[in-house]
């Protein structure tokens, strides 16, 4: 009972806002944490000082939990000090994955959160603590590595060196200045991955599009690009990038576009002009993996490496959140194996939702995925959804979550049993597999 006692004292307290957005500690009581509907005390592994770059949100319309130690209970929290308070959550920069989700109960007609992940917050020793664990290493995307004036110089010199490029000047006008997207900061500082987006149009109407809601719906989180370049203004910067930048990887499937392999004609013939005048870099695609024929003709064209995105392992689940319009769930198996087949390095751009991906269904259909297609690297990418909107969508209304195992124990089976998946963020610089089969 004392060490009991000694564990929740610990704990960072809650943390909250005022109805004017200042943000403050609750010291009576102590964070919490929800996964999908069950609520939870971190443990001290599953906490982490805020990392750096991470923002904080006010949730309006929506009530917070805290745990009253005095109490030994949940409680909740209209008001504070006679006043109306609020949930705060972080949304982690990035390379950072969350263990749960902040914790409070949404008021009735209250608009759906934005797209982003709610992480946990809490206030501890001056500093907030988040429910989240570093999986990659790589800096490339940290917002230290990012000098507001540097970017903009280096972004002037991109659009006079491309100065009659449509996609470079959508990259930097779009991208750079007004998404502040790291990708292609990384792109005008020629170094690391670098965007290419290529698709208006998507054969898929994903609850959580970062490109396109419906009107009535929250808005999206940057708008998709009107054309589709052609091959020269794709080729024109990409192979110097893939011969000049450090660990170079270009990457077509961007967030301010559709589905990639809608054009496939227009990347294939890319590629292969690509690599007709270097060998060098790394060349990806990230894509919903839709058609595994258009996948075949990229790996023989010269395709390095694919990332194919998965909100869940299980069919019913992916069909409710993905909402394909003219594939299944079959293609995006046979996709995988088309480029395994090819000596394609595959990632799986996992969205990691606590309560359902530490759930043993969606372990269990997950590890027989990366068991038969020999997978190699999951990037577990937090779910930027309301969670509630992605509770609804995927109808885990009934799910039980009290067996689910956590998402640290997660990453510490996957690595337990695939010793050969790499766990990450990011596409890492890689080169095709020759001679597979």
């Amino acid at each position: 009972m004392a060490d009991f006692v000694d564990e929740i004292s610990g704990l960072p307290s809650l943390v909250v806002a005022n109805e004017q957005g200042e943000v403050f500690e609750v010291p009576e009581l102590k964070m919490v944490g929800q996964s999908v509907h069950s609520l939870h005390l971190p443990e001290e592994r599953e906490l982490i000082r805020i990392p750096y770059g991470s923002d904080l949100f006010v949730l309006e319309n929506r009530v917070p939990f805290g745990y009253d130690p005095e109490r030994g209970e949940v409680v909740r929290l209209e008001t504070y000090r006679g006043k109306r308070v609020l949930p705060v959550a972080a949304f982690m920069a990035p390379a950072h994955t969350w263990i749960y989700r902040a914790a409070y109960e949404t008021l009735p007609n209250a608009p759906d959160l934005p797209l982003y992940a709610y992480t946990a917050v809490g206030w501890r020793n001056e500093a907030f603590w988040v429910t989240g664990v570093r999986v990659d290493d790589d800096v490339r995307q940290d917002p230290a590595q990012f000098n507001p004036r540097e970017i903009e110089r280096a972004a002037e010199r991109m659009l006079v060196r491309y100065s009659s490029n449509r996609l470079v000047r959508h990259l930097v006008e779009n991208c750079v200045r007004r998404y502040g997207c790291p990708a292609a900061r990384n792109f005008v500082l020629e170094r690391w991955e670098c965007p290419v987006p290529t698709s208006p149009g998507c054969n898929a109407n994903c609850v959580g599009c970062l490109s396109y809601q419906p009107p009535e719906s929250f808005a999206p989180a940057q708008e998709r690009i009107d054309f589709v370049p052609t091959v020269e203004e794709i080729v024109e910067f990409t192979v110097p990038h893939l011969e000049n930048a450090p660990n170079a990887v270009v990457s077509f499937g961007q967030g301010c576009e559709g589905e990639p392999l809608t054009v496939a004609d227009v990347i294939e013939a890319a590629i292969r002009e690509m690599r007709k005048r270097t060998e060098q870099g790394t060349i990806n695609i990230n894509t919903n993996a839709s058609d595994p024929e258009a996948v075949e003709r990229l790996c023989k064209a010269g395709l390095d490496s694919i990332r194919v995105s998965l909100n869940s392992a299980q069919r019913s689940f992916y069909e409710r959140y993905f909402r394909p319009l003219d594939y299944s769930f079959e293609d995006v198996l046979e996709s995988i194996r088309v480029a395994k087949r090819h000596g394609c390095w595959v990632s799986l751009n996992y969205f990691v939702f606590p309560g359902f991906t530490d759930h043993p269904d969606e372990m269990a259909a997950l590890f027989e995925l990366v068991e038969t297609y020999h997978v190699d690297m999951i990037q577990a990418r937090n779910l930027n959804l309301d969670p509630e909107v992605t509770i609804r969508a995927l109808r885990l209304e009934e799910l039980d979550d009290s067996d689910s195992v956590g998402v640290l124990t997660w990453l510490d089976e996957v690595r337990a049993r695939f010793p050969w998946v790499r766990i990450g963020y990011f596409n890492p610089a890689v080169r095709r597999r020759e001679g597979a089969r």
